[in-house]
Order: structure tokens, then C-alpha cells, then sequence
């Protein structure tokens, strides 16, 4: 079974999706028509603009999510089992499976982009790469200290990203070291994705998302904050309105999935970091591009 998966932050790179826009007259329809929904026209900083203009909030997430949903869109080779996506990428996902429209998960994820660029100056905050622990003991030291810090990515087994006050992230790197971390990492974001310091985003998404259509999915989602394969639109809103204080349970997705059937898992984007992770996850996948 095909199992779809698409990227989330930090995908983005300098001329990304420029080979599709030159190469395909849909893809470039859509991203055109991206442009005009936006207001700017994001394919010029996607196509020409530096590594430090992608990192902007306002197009770091809508450059990943219209890379990712442009390659599916256009692919004669889409044909999904089920999908998922990692964080932003579930907007992806969405779409990429009918139950948003290009337009919508576009939107949604523009505001999304911008309501965590506010949540992030309300509560200064960030996140930190734990290396080598067990989940169990990284949310055990979380949990002793005295501070917003919570267990935010779980990317794949020994890899599982944390969020929190800045305070509360050098509290529990220096623990996560003395229990016998390999690595305890400090990451370059704007804040703490993923935690209860983005509440302040996640009352605007939900408010955004309530005003959203959502239409009959045509193949099961896995999404972030349950790790399991929902068809419900209910639950699928539901589960999409806490994605930004709960943490994105990744290596349960996957395991997920390949407990419902998935041997080739196929990613629809920019880079190749989930291919990488599901490998990490259950060696016995087949993980490739999207053709």
C-alpha cells in the first residue's frame, strides 16, 4: 500500500519548485494562482530569493505546503492508500486528499504562518533537538521542570525535539545531557511550536479553521496529535485545531501506518527528511520521491 507523506518547516530551499513551474503548464496555474490569493507573489522568492527570505514566516510555510501540494496536484502517479504530513505538512495532506480545497489549505496555512509568528513574540520561546534518549525519559525530565517545556516532535526513535521558555529549554538540555543524551541542540526557530506557549495561534487557527469547508477525504488522514487514520471530518477538524499546542507524533504515524498495510512511503515535497525518518522508523520501507 502507498502511504504519501509531506514535509513540514525547514524543507524550504532557494529555487525550490522552479523546475515544476518551468515544466508543467497546471503547476504553473497553480502557482500563479497562488500568487494572486497571497497578494504577493511568493514565487519570486521561492524561485530567486535567498536561504534568509525563505526563512520568513509569512513564506516559509506557504512555500513548503505549495511545493508539496503542486507535485501531488500534478503527479499522473498520485494514487494514495492513506497520507499524512509532518506538522505544516498535514495542511498538505489535506489538500493533496480532497478535504481541503488548493484555495482554503492555502489560506489557512498563510494565517497559520502568521498567527505562530505572533504567538511567538507574545511568549518568547524555542524548541531544542534531544539526541540519543528514550521518549519515556525525555518526557520524564520534562515534566520535573519548573517551566513551559514539553515534548514536541516525535521524529523517530532517539530524535524527539522539545519546546519551551528559553529558560525552560536550557533547564532540560543540561538534565537531558546529565541523563546520558548524546546530543542536546539548541534549534533556530522563532519559538515554542507545538507547545502551550502557541495558544494564542491556536484560538486564531481554530477560529479560521470553523470558517473553513471541508470535504469528504478520499483516503484516510494520519494525523498529527492522535497518530491515527481518521476519515471523519469532525475528528479531522477537531484533531487539526489542537495541532499547535500538541505534539506531532510522528514515529506513531508510521507505525501506524505500516501496521494498516503501508510498505512504499512516497514524499511529496521539497528534501528528503521524512524519507529518512520512516527509515529510521521501520527499516523494511520503501521510501522514495514522488515521480
Amino acid at each position: 500500500m502507498n502511504a504519501y507523506v509531506f514535509p513540514g518547516q525547514g524543507a524550504q530551499f532557494p529555487g525550490m519548485a522552479k523546475d515544476l513551474y518551468d515544466s508543467s503548464e497546471k503547476a504553473k496555474a497553480l502557482l500563479e494562482s497562488a500568487n494572486d490569493i497571497l497578494g504577493f507573489r511568493i514565487t519570486d522568492i521561492m524561485f530567486d530569493g535567498t536561504a534568509e527570505e525563505l526563512k520568513e514566516t509569512k513564506v516559509t510555510q506557504p512555500a513548503i505546503f505549495l511545493h508539496s501540494v503542486v507535485l501531488a496536484l500534478i503527479s499522473d502517479n498520485f494514487k494514495p492508500d492513506m497520507v499524512a504530513g509532518h506538522s505544516l505538512g498535514e495542511f498538505s495532506a489535506l489538500v493533496a486528499n480532497g478535504v481541503l480545497s488548493f484555495e482554503d489549505g492555502l489560506k489557512l496555512v498563510a494565517q497559520r504562518a502568521l498567527a505562530m509568528q505572533k504567538a511567538c513574540e507574545i511568549n518568547p520561546s524555542t524548541m531544542a533537538a534531544i539526541l540519543g534518549l528514550e521518549d519515556e525519559k525525555v518526557e520524564e525530565i520534562c515534566a520535573s521542570i519548573d517551566e513551559v517545556v514539553v515534548a514536541a516532535n516525535y521524529n523517530c526513535p532517539g530524535q524527539l525535539v522539545i519546546s519551551g521558555s528559553h529558560k525552560g529549554i536550557e533547564l532540560a538540555c543540561a538534565a537531558m545531557l546529565e541523563a546520558g543524551a548524546k546530543r542536546a541542540l539548541p534549534l533556530p526557530v522563532g519559538g515554542a511550536f507545538h507547545s502551550p506557549l502557541m495558544e494564542p495561534a491556536r484560538e486564531e487557527l481554530e477560529r479560521a479553521i470553523d470558517a473553513t469547508e471541508f470535504n469528504p477525504a478520499k483516503c484516510p488522514v494520519y494525523q498529527n496529535v492522535t497518530a491515527k487514520a481518521s476519515t471523519d471530518l469532525n475528528e479531522i477538524k477537531a484533531n487539526l485545531k489542537i495541532q499547535l499546542t500538541a505534539p506531532v507524533r510522528w514515529t506513531q504515524s508510521v507505525q501506524a501506518m505500516v501496521a494498516d498495510g503501508a510498505t512504499n512511503f512516497i514524499e511529496s515535497g521539497p528534501g528528503k527528511v521524512l524519507q529518512g525518518l520512516v527509515k529510521k522508523i521501520h527499516k523494511e520501507a520503501e521510501v522514495s520521491s514522488i515521480a
